[in-house]
């Protein structure tokens, strides 16, 4: 898989995250930080070898735009 680098938080130290990458698969990878309230993992089905990161609004500027 190829990543082209979308976009990293402004707000982050650098090294941190979230970041938003694009893959030449025609999806997104992002890296954010770790859902491991228990509530809200109570509330979704993730299957084995799936996850979930969460990442603030101010990121969604980035996957509007595609490179």
């Amino acid at each position: 898989m190829d990543l082209t680098l979308i976009g990293k938080d402004p707000e982050s130290h650098p090294g941190g995250s979230p970041t938003v990458y694009r893959t030449d698969r025609g999806s997104w990878v992002v890296q954010g930080w770790v859902v491991d309230d228990p509530e809200a993992l109570a509330l979704m089905d993730i299957p084995d070898g799936e996850t979930c990161v969460e990442i603030p609004d101010r990121m969604l500027t980035f996957l509007r735009q595609e490179r």
